[in-house]
Order: structure tokens, then C-alpha cells, then sequence
């Protein structure tokens, strides 16, 4: 019995998140169906972050273990003919029996990105929140600042979360911004959080608080009063799903 890592990218939109759920498709659920027909075996397939409905990700990480005489690196290739071409495999590898990709220390990095132009662009529309208000990137980034270090972050946490602690420390919060095309009147924004964890929707709260400073609508301060008492209702409301990405994960 051997343990394979799988680095694995994925559309989003068309999924109930990443965990598997009765009577509905997931990406754990899709892996999961295409381990079983190229493997032919029953495997458990383990996930690093299990996304929201209609987030995407770039590098999630999951593990599962085999019998299978395919080498370890091939199983990528092979696996990918199974999959829906919304979900590919990036990289396989052989790992350490013990390795586990939620308990072992890593940082996650997800990126929001907003789409800050007059009109909505149908081609970005699955990877973008739109917002055409302009919006002030330097108060953004003063307010980004706020949140590295290590905080509790219960204002940025949505009902429903069944953790004890709270607290996670964020490496790197950073705004971002990137032209859009020669047609269109305006920029992507990216926001990009890196930390050693996160909350049930704690980066889309997160974003959906500093478009609210880049409006104008919030100031700075009020950040650090949602960190500091802990208040779901000073914290801003949860950005939609389509415009996060899980970047990757290192460890």
C-alpha cells in the first residue's frame, strides 16, 4: 500500500463544492468515481480544503492510498482520461505514509478578483465578481494590512462554522491590480491572502469587506473593530463564490 498526493485544479461553477454530499456532484465525489474505474479499487480520497459551491482552485491537494502497480507519477495522466474536463490532476507523487494534507503545517493562498469596469464582461464571468463603482486601491491596501498577523477572526466567519478556535494568522495580504483588455474600460483586482488557515467563507468575507473600503462605504477602522470584537455584523457581507480561487498549497 502506497499513499499518492494529487495536485488538482478545477472549474468550480458547475459543483456543490468539494465534499461529497448525497444526490449531489462534487469534485471529491467526481475524483472519487474516477479513482474507482481506473483503479478498480474502493479509495478514500482525503482533501486539503474542501471549497464552497461554485469556488475554483488552481492547486488543491489530495491524498489517497493504493495497491496499484502505476507508477506514482503516471497516475496524473491516466487518471485525467476518467475526469470531466472541468477537473485535471496537475501532478502525482508518492508521499509518506503518515502525510496528511489538512493536518500537516501548510499556507494556503487563495486570490478574489474582482472585475472593476463599467460593463460586466460574459467571458469572465464565471472568475470574477463584478463591480463597477470605482474603487480606491489604496484604502484597500491600508485596510488589507490589517488582517496579518494572528487574529481571531469571528467577524469573518459564517454561521455554521463547527471549529473550537477561531484564530488563524495570515502571512500576506496584498491588493493587486491587472489590466484588463484595450476594449474595456477599467482592471482586474486581485485580492491575494495567504495564511495558515481559513474559516467557513473567512476570504470571501474578507473581500467582501475591503470592496466595501474601495467603495467607500467602510472605512479602515471599522476592520479593526470587526477584528477586535469579533461581530459577524461589523464585518462586510460575503462575496459570491465564482470570484475565488484556491491558488495552492505549500507545505
Amino acid at each position: 500500500m502506497k499513499r499518492i498526493r494529487l495536485i488538482i485544479a478545477y472549474d468550480g461553477t458547475g459543483y456543490c463544492g468539494w465534499q461529497i454530499q448525497n444526490n449531489a456532484m462534487t469534485v471529491e465525489g467526481e475524483l472519487t468515481k474516477a479513482l474507482h474505474r481506473l483503479l478498480n479499487e474502493e479509495t478514500e480520497v482525503i482533501g486539503a480544503s474542501r471549497t464552497d459551491s461554485g469556488v475554483h482552485a488552481m492547486g488543491n491537494v489530495a491524498v489517497f492510498d493504493t495497491e496499484t502497480k502505476i507508477p506514482p507519477e503516471k497516475i496524473a495522466i491516466a487518471l485525467n482520461h476518467h475526469l470531466p474536463e472541468d477537473i485535471r490532476v496537475q501532478r502525482s507523487e508518492q508521499v509518506a505514509d503518515d502525510f496528511h494534507p489538512r493536518y500537516h503545517e501548510s499556507v494556503k493562498t487563495y486570490e478574489y478578483t474582482v472585475l472593476n469596469t463599467k460593463m460586466e464582461d460574459p467571458v469572465r464571468r464565471r472568475y470574477t465578481y463584478h463591480v463597477f463603482q470605482a474603487l480606491d486601491i489604496c484604502a484597500m491596501r491600508e485596510a488589507a494590512g490589517k488582517f496579518v498577523g494572528p487574529h481571531d477572526f469571528s467577524a469573518f466567519c459564517s454561521a455554521g462554522s463547527q471549529v473550537k478556535s477561531k484564530e488563524r494568522t495570515i502571512y500576506e495580504a496584498e491588493i493587486e491590480e491587472r489590466d484588463v483588455s484595450e476594449n474595456d474600460e477599467g482592471r482586474e483586482i486581485i485580492i491575494r491572502v495567504s495564511g495558515n488557515g481559513f474559516l467557513y467563507n473567512m476570504v470571501r468575507i474578507i473581500a467582501g469587506t475591503l470592496i466595501e473600503v474601495g467603495q467607500g462605504r467602510r472605512s479602515v477602522a471599522s476592520v479593526e473593530q470587526a477584528l477586535i470584537t469579533g461581530e459577524r455584523s461589523k464585518a462586510g457581507p460575503t462575496a459570491p463564490a465564482r470570484g475565488l480561487m484556491l491558488k495552492g498549497i505549500r507545505y
